[in-house]
């Protein structure tokens, strides 16, 4: 697709999106909660109905033209993903239920076979609750230790403190690649490169980042990085866990049963190869499928010019917050982020708690979110309750904007 620089990108796509058309409470629906999940395209939708009226059969194992027609769609999403991220090969992707199901992987598979007690975890005080609480359990059956990155002057990620937490115990670094409040892309290829210094092993989470920016598993140098499709068009469900091909071979399997298995014995058994060592059971065929279809339509779309676009959509959206006197936003300014920022923001409001701000802009049609967005440790650290978020993508507009700003200016004057 190509964009014509002198038209929103928002403008050339909205007509994709059916939800988009709709109305609430007799006013155009406005859509500022992509953090939590987009919306999706005609074509993921369509791809889902197609499969169930067209094509429904299990994976790897018919023989007739139905499995093998659905197997050919399952894998062929597997590759699309895999060229999507740049993984060195198909094999490198572990479909999931979502990318919790990935951590949780990593933490009760790699993570209990080969840590020990005084060995150091460390992840950020920004994290999402998923990329906390398995390190958590972890450090309860395990005795490791887990250490918190804290913020900056500028409210992102310090890279300073972070190489003081470093030790020679240090043995994996889990963080989060782009906030899901601050809106921060943090310097993962830095804190990588320091991490490996210690020769500590490296989990990125690209729930935020993936569905805004190019994304090179290979240029990154990661051994893990999980996502979801819910937040990228593509349907509820499914996941995806990318692991270096070398390091997925040396764990032994996470789920066990049908269709990871090689050959049963009475005795013992044998496993498959990867992808399908780590895919127990029936997967959601149907929502891998279309997971494919949503990558199709991102990558015609191009993520260089998602990212563009929503890079300017976050100043624009920053710039009118700031001259609302009684708006407190967190996180860093465009301008003075390390690596970037983008239309993600957290605010509060003196005198008017979020949910409240919530339930005013819903009578108005505007979807936002209120409350700890599941990052509570964010929130202690930060010393508030509770923040509003208003998080963008690339099928919204600059006069949507507008009339978010013009509706919270009608709460703060009524209240």
């Amino acid at each position: 697709m190509v964009i014509n620089q002198e038209k929103a990108l928002a403008e050339k796509v909205r007509n994709d999106f059916p939800i988009l058309q709709r109305t609430v409470n007799g006013k155009p629906l406005i859509y500022f909660d992509n953090s939590e999940a987009s919306q999706k395209p005609s074509i993921v939708i369509n791809t889902l109905k197609d499969y169930y009226e067209q094509y429904n059969s299990s994976v790897h194992r018919s023989m007739h033209v139905l499995g093998k027609e659905t197997t050919e769609a399952y894998e062929g999403a597997r590759s699309k993903l895999a060229k999507f991220i740049n993984a060195a090969s198909p094999q490198e992707i572990i479909f999931t239920r979502n990318a919790t199901e990935g951590i949780n992987l990593v933490a009760n598979d790699w993570g209990i076979n080969n840590l020990t007690a005084g060995d150091e975890i460390i992840i950020s005080v920004m994290e999402h609750h998923s990329n906390i609480v398995p390190w958590q359990v972890l450090q309860q059956k395990t005795g490791v230790v887990l250490k918190f990155v804290e913020l900056d002057e500028n409210e992102e990620f310090n890279l300073a403190q972070f190489q003081t937490l470093l030790s020679d115990r240090t043995r994996l670094v889990s963080v989060v690649h782009l906030s899901n409040t601050l809106g921060c892309i943090n310097p993962v290829e830095k804190i990588i490169a320091l991490a490996r210094q210690k020769g500590a092993k490296i989990l990125i989470d690209t729930c935020q980042s993936l569905p805004h920016l190019p994304i090179d598993v290979q240029k990154m140098d990661c051994d893990w990085l999980v996502g979801s499709g819910y937040k990228m068009c593509g349907p509820t469900g499914i996941g995806f866990l990318y692991g270096k091909s070398e390091l997925l071979r040396s764990i032994p399997p996470f789920l066990t049963g049908g269709e990871m298995v090689d050959q049963v014995f009475r005795n013992y058994t044998t496993y498959k190869d990867l992808p399908h060592k780590f895919e127990a059971g029936t997967p959601s065929i149907a929502d891998a499928i279309a997971f494919g279809a949503a990558i199709d339509y991102l990558s015609e779309i191009g993520m260089d010019n998602i990212y563009a676009y929503e890079t300017k959509l976050a100043k624009y959206l920053l710039k009118q917050l700031q001259q609302i006197q009684s708006i407190r936003v967190y996180g860093p300014q465009p301008e003075n982020a390390a690596v970037g920022k983008l239309a993600i923001v957290i605010f509060t409001i003196e005198g008017i708690p979020a949910k409240d701000l919530s339930s005013h802009l819903d009578m108005a049609g505007i979807a936002i979110n209120a409350g700890l967005h599941a990052t509570q440790p964010l929130h202690e650290y930060l010393g508030i309750e509770s923040t509003t978020r208003a998080s963008l993508y690339f099928y919204n507009t600059y006069s949507e904007i507008d009339a978010f700003i013009v509706a919270i200016k009608e709460v703060i004057n009524n209240s």
